[in-house]
């Protein structure tokens, strides 16, 4: 038996046709798509926008035999980029002009603003006042409970303190220890270098002692403490704000502010200086080996030089500075992780902020402190 020869492909054409109920409209057919359309594209959009100019125009294009991309796309420009009210259309085309829809009716490009950096630096300003006014409030409320655990001892969170202490301070003893060894060997290495070429060997106490204790130690301790311990304070506070805990604490009547964040404070406030101590002691021994590998000074002369060569307010100096810096990385971290919204997405930008707030604040408060006692704790014998 013989088989049906297929439909012979046409070329495109706009013409003239009648809808079911016997009202005039405009039929497409053919082929619609690259090949068919190299030389006619032109004058086809241009009988589309003709019979296009009536708004009430029907639009048959079920005769279509083949359709693509392009030809979609010259259709949709013909009828003015957007979708008339009486059209018919072969099931399998709706695709092609509901995405044409889709890319109509997206955002419109953003116009050029010769003002857009004043307008994003004033409100970058007045984000950043936002967060200044609530690290502010929450200082306040963390002086007022404070004032109100000295009245009455026996309620305060000593256990959640002591936990705290343990985490922030006890856990980072291995990585503050490994990182200020490294920087002692190196700073002493460089300094050992230039130190060889004039003849002033012993010059080593001078600059590594008052480098490491009064500058290095505190704020490499407080950059990784910030780093450690800051992240994981924002992030546990921001997963209770997802779990809604701190909803429920403040259902019992149980102030957040007492259990959650002065212990953390507290905390950081009282590890801290051991932790600077620490890190500078080690930075110290580290730069004493090196020193003696490379000038020749013994480790024995150089811790015995030390109290000579770095005033003993350099000490003070430094512990003061850990006091301030814990300070600043709790506040800091608390503000941002009672700021998580209940989303997965917003607790990690919380805590990237929360980061790179507190090392900002830190490197600021080392620099304010580096003006007002600019005078203090330098020999310059």
């Amino acid at each position: 038996m013989q088989q049906a020869s297929a439909p012979a492909i046409l070329d495109p054409e706009v013409g003239q046709a009648r809808t079911a109920d016997g009202a005039a409209a405009v039929a497409l057919s053919g082929a619609w798509d690259i090949r068919a359309l190299e030389s006619r594209a032109r004058s086809l959009k241009s009988q589309l926008q003709q019979q296009a100019s009536d708004a009430g125009t029907h639009w048959d294009l079920s005769r279509i035999q083949r359709l693509d991309h392009i030809g979609a796309l010259l259709i949709w420009q013909g009828w003015g980029k957007r979708r008339p009210a009486r059209l018919a259309l072969a099931p399998g085309h709706e695709g092609f002009f509901s995405n044409l829809d889709s890319a109509a009716t997206a955002a419109p490009a953003v116009p050029f603003d010769p003002l857009r950096p004043l307008r994003s630096l004033g409100a970058a300003m007045l984000l950043a006042a936002e967060h200044m006014r609530g690290i502010v409030q929450l200082l306040g409320q963390i002086l007022i409970d404070s004032a109100v655990l000295i009245r009455h001892p026996l309620r305060g969170p000593w256990r959640e303190i002591s936990a705290s202490l343990f985490r922030v301070g006890a856990q980072a003893l291995g990585i503050t220890a490994l990182v200020g060894f490294l920087i002692g060997v190196v700073l002493s290495y460089l300094s050992a270098e230039q130190l060889k070429s004039v003849g002033a060997n012993v010059f080593i106490i001078n600059i590594l002692g008052i480098g490491i204790i009064r500058e290095l130690g505190p704020v490499i301790a407080a950059v990784l403490v910030a780093g450690r311990s800051g992240s994981a304070i924002t992030a546990q506070l921001g997963v209770m704000r997802v779990t809604e805990e701190l909803d429920a604490l403040s259902v019992m009547g149980i102030p957040h502010t007492v259990r959650l964040i002065l212990p953390r404070i507290v905390a950081l406030a009282i590890a801290m200086p051991l932790l600077i101590l620490w890190t500078s002691g080690i930075a110290l021994i580290g730069g004493a080996i090196s020193a003696s590998m490379q000038l020749g000074i013994s480790v024995h002369s150089f811790i015995s030089g030390l109290p000579g060569a770095v005033p003993a307010v350099n000490l003070s100096l430094a512990m003061g500075k850990g006091v301030v810096f814990g300070v600043l990385i709790a506040l800091v971290a608390c503000h941002f992780g009672l700021r998580v919204q209940p989303n997965t997405e917003s607790l990690g930008i919380g805590t990237t902020n929360s980061v790179v707030t507190s090392i900002t604040a830190v490197i600021v408060a080392d620099a304010v402190f580096a003006v007002i006692f600019s005078d203090v704790g330098i020999s310059l014998l």
